[in-house]
Parts: C-alpha cells; sequence; structure tokens
C-alpha cells in the first residue's frame, strides 16, 4: 500500500515539474506585450509630450526685408511750402524797373539849384563853402554825426586833411544819372548816383561804366558780396534841402 501511494506522488512530482517546464518554455517563447506611450504611467513632476508640444511657442516667421533706399539729400535752400496764405504778412509786389534820371531841367527848380551850387562850391577845392548850404539845426545836412561841425566830418571822412578828395568824390556823385525815392512821402528825395536804387546784378555794361568811374574794382566785388551800391550818395528834397551826403546801405 506504501508503495503505491509513494509511485502515486512521484508521479504527481514529475506532471508538476512538466507543467513548470512547460510554461517557462512559452515565456521564453512569446515576447512580452509592448505599452503605448500613453498608457505609460507619468512620473510625477515630469511635463507629457502633450504638454510640452503645447508649451513650444510657434516658430516666427522672419520678417521680410525692405530693400534699403538712400535717402536724397536735402535742398541746400530750404523753402517752407506756403499752403495757407498769412493774412499778417503782405505780399510784397516785385520791384518795378528804376527810372533813371539825368536832364536836370526837369526836375523841380530849387532841386537843380540847389545841385547847381554844391557842384560850384565844390570845384572851388575850398571845403568851407559849403558851409552855407549845409544848413543848422533840424535842417542840417546828415553827413555824420548831429552834433558835430559838418565841415569837420567832410573833413574827417577824406584821405587829406584840407578835404579835397571828399569835395572830388561829391563831384563826381551829382556827374551820375539820379532818381526819385519814397515819392509821394514826408521822404521824397532826387537822389545821386541811381545805383542806389539798382541791384548791382542788374546793371547793364554802360552802367558798370559808370559805377567804376565812382569805385574801384575792390570796392565792386565787395558790394557784390552784399548786393547793393555802399558808396556815397547824395539826397536833394524837392524844395531844395539839401538832405544828407553819406556812405553806406
Amino acid at each position: 500500500m506504501e508503495r503505491q501511494i509513494s509511485a502515486c506522488r512521484m508521479r504527481a512530482v514529475r506532471l508538476s515539474a512538466l507543467l513548470l517546464a512547460s510554461l517557462f518554455s512559452f515565456s521564453l517563447l512569446t515576447p512580452p506585450a509592448a505599452f503605448a506611450l500613453s498608457e505609460l504611467k507619468q512620473i510625477p513632476g515630469e511635463v507629457s509630450q502633450d504638454q510640452k508640444a503645447k508649451d513650444v511657442p510657434a516658430e516666427e516667421k522672419p520678417a521680410e526685408k525692405v530693400p534699403m533706399q538712400i535717402p536724397m539729400p536735402d535742398p541746400l535752400v530750404n523753402k517752407p511750402a506756403r499752403t495757407v496764405k498769412d493774412d499778417t504778412v503782405d505780399d510784397q509786389p516785385p520791384a518795378g524797373p528804376v527810372e533813371v534820371l539825368s536832364d536836370v531841367s526837369k526836375i523841380p527848380p530849387a532841386v537843380a539849384r540847389m545841385r547847381e551850387l554844391i557842384v560850384e562850391a565844390a570845384a572851388s577845392g575850398d571845403i568851407e563853402r559849403l558851409r552855407p548850404l549845409l544848413g543848422k539845426g533840424p535842417t542840417q545836412t546828415q553827413v555824420g554825426e548831429i552834433d558835430a561841425d559838418p565841415i569837420e566830418t567832410l573833413k574827417g571822412l577824406s584821405g587829406d586833411p584840407q578835404g579835397i578828395e571828399i569835395l572830388a568824390i561829391l563831384l563826381d556823385v551829382l556827374s551820375t544819372g539820379f532818381v526819385l525815392t519814397e515819392k509821394g512821402t514826408p521822404d521824397e528825395a532826387y537822389v545821386w548816383p541811381y545805383f542806389t536804387e539798382k541791384p548791382l546784378a542788374s546793371l547793364t555794361p554802360p552802367e558798370k561804366v559808370d559805377l567804376f568811374r565812382l569805385v574801384t574794382a575792390g570796392d565792386f566785388a565787395e558790394m557784390e558780396e552784399g548786393g547793393n551800391y555802399n558808396f556815397y550818395r547824395v539826397g536833394i528834397t524837392p524844395d531844395g534841402q539839401w538832405k544828407f551826403f553819406v556812405a553806406g546801405d
């Protein structure tokens, strides 16, 4: 009886061993099942792949390059455009042609007489002969400072102590053509030479010859910088008053 039980036990052990061996062999032959990425357990604190994809900003497209343009140079002279008329600024009409006079017989007799007296005094070579023509007080001829003696002022302007040079200049100025300035106003006067009212750029060749009888080429070059005649001039009012004998613009 005991032999039969032992034989049964031995068969059971062998069957169990065979069964385990079969299972082990099957597990070796069958590959483990692959898990999808979504089935993998996420580690705490780790960002998922989907979240990473959302956090990554979309790649910006590079801005289109604008072709470089070379700026045009500014005009040498900037003239602001005037689109709205300014009522506070009066539009100045273009200056009309200057009427150059030469016939002293057609001017007021008082003017012609004063010119004649000045020419006679200057031609004498005695500068004191100009004194009675220069006037006194409010009507004194403008030659420099108001309170100064006019004859001494003229001598100081001359290149010699006797004032001979200034007398020669006075004669030359009165030998040119003349113009009527400030017509119809209290400042109206006949002015010698006519260059005072004409831009130097507008002078004709014959007029330049007249000018060079009064000034040198160097003087003329300096005048061109300002554009105007700035040598001596004589003014006589319509009533025959010798108003001024001055130099400058």
